[in-house]
C-alpha cells in the first residue's frame, strides 16, 4: 500500500516549529516591553525631579531678588555671592538637586530692585572617568596622555622607542 501526501510526522514538525517561533517572539516582546517600562519610569522620575527642583529654584530666586541681604543658605541650599562693581550689584549662584546624579544650576545678577537670570541649566554631578584605551578587534590601542605639556596621541606599539615622544 502506497501513501500519497503529507504524513503525520511532517505536520507535527511544522506545528512544533510554529510554537517555537511564537514562543521566541513572545519572549522578545516581553523583554522589549519590560525595557520600555524601565525607561519610562526613569524618565518620569527625572521629569518629576526636574520640575520639583525648578519650583524650588524659583522660590529661592524670588527670595534672593526681593530681600535686602542675601543669606548664606536657604532651606539647606548654599548660595554663593560675588560683588560686581560694574553692575552696582552682585551675582548669586546656587544648585538644587534633581536626582542622585543631576542638579539644576542657577546664576543670577541682582542690581537694586532689578534682577536677571543669567544661567538656568541642568548638569551631571556624577564623577566622570576617562577611559584612555580603545582596543578594537585586538589591534593596537590608542594612548592619550597629558604629561603637563599638552595632549599627546599615539598608537600603542607603533614606535619602538616611545620615550622620545614623552
Amino acid at each position: 500500500m502506497n501513501k500519497v501526501g503529507i504524513g503525520v510526522g511532517s505536520a507535527s514538525i511544522v506545528l512544533v516549529f510554529a510554537v517555537l517561533c511564537l514562543t521566541v517572539f513572545s519572549l522578545i516582546t516581553f523583554v522589549v516591553a519590560n525595557n520600555d517600562k524601565a525607561l519610562v519610569e526613569t524618565n518620569s522620575r527625572l521629569v518629576v525631579g526636574y520640575y520639583n527642583a525648578d519650583a524650588f529654584a524659583e522660590r529661592i530666586v524670588a527670595e534672593i531678588a526681593f530681600s535686602d541681604i542675601v543669606p548664606d543658605s536657604i532651606e539647606g541650599i548654599e548660595i554663593k555671592t560675588e560683588w560686581a562693581w560694574y553692575l552696582d550689584g552682585y551675582y548669586a549662584e546656587f544648585s538644587t538637586p534633581i536626582s542622585d546624579i543631576k542638579s539644576l544650576y542657577v546664576k543670577m545678577a541682582v542690581s537694586g530692585d532689578t534682577y536677571s537670570v543669567l544661567s538656568w541649566l541642568m548638569y551631571n554631578t556624577d564623577e566622570w572617568e576617562f577611559d584612555s584605551g580603545l582596543n578594537v578587534w585586538g589591534g593596537p590601542g590608542i594612548i592619550i596622555e597629558d604629561g603637563g605639556g599638552g595632549l599627546w596621541l599615539g598608537i600603542n606599539g607603533m614606535f619602538e622607542d616611545e620615550e622620545e615622544f614623552d
